[in-house]
């Protein structure tokens, strides 16, 4: 039996990336790899689908997660065609992906056009210091959704 190596896998995420760009999407790709087997694919759909949100990671995430009606990716590899942005990557912990692979530096995308290095400082500063005004309302039943959650009894943690 063939094991796929690092860069057989990574060759299948940028083949999704130059896919991409040839259908109108953006220039990233990405798959998951569990057993030795992709169980994920996402290219980037941002412009496709007017959503901010669908990186090539995260369309990927979403179709493992889909597929393996989890939502805990624990034990899988994701393979992506460029270094993951601070929104990707904070996705890749909450999905609890083991591993990650990359080509293209996240400087080799700053060079295209896909710079995210002010959103990667934004989100190291306080609130009062950020460039997005952020402003916390506290109500009465500001703990009601949290005590809730507590109390439940059949709740799925994660």
């Amino acid at each position: 039996m063939h094991k796929h190596t690092d860069k057989e896998w990574i060759e299948h995420a940028i083949k999704l990336a130059v896919d991409s760009v040839a259908r109108g999407g953006g220039p990233f790709g990405a798959v998951i790899v569990k057993d030795a087997s992709i169980i994920g694919r996402g290219n980037n759909q941002v412009t496709l689908n007017n959503d901010p949100s669908a990186h090539a990671e995260i369309v990927a995430i979403r179709d493992a997660c889909n597929r393996l009606k989890d939502f805990n990716l624990e034990g899988c590899t994701l393979y992506t065609s460029c270094e993951p942005c601070p929104m990707c990557l904070a996705a890749i912990y909450w999905a609890r992906i083991s591993r990650v692979v990359y080509a293209a530096s996240g400087a080799d995308a700053a060079q295209a056009g896909f710079d995210d290095a002010f959103i990667a400082n934004e989100l190291c500063l306080p609130h009062e210091q950020k460039a997005l005004t952020i402003e916390r309302c506290q109500c009465d039943n500001h703990l009601q959704c949290f005590k809730d959650w507590n109390n439940k009894t059949d709740k799925k943690v994660y």
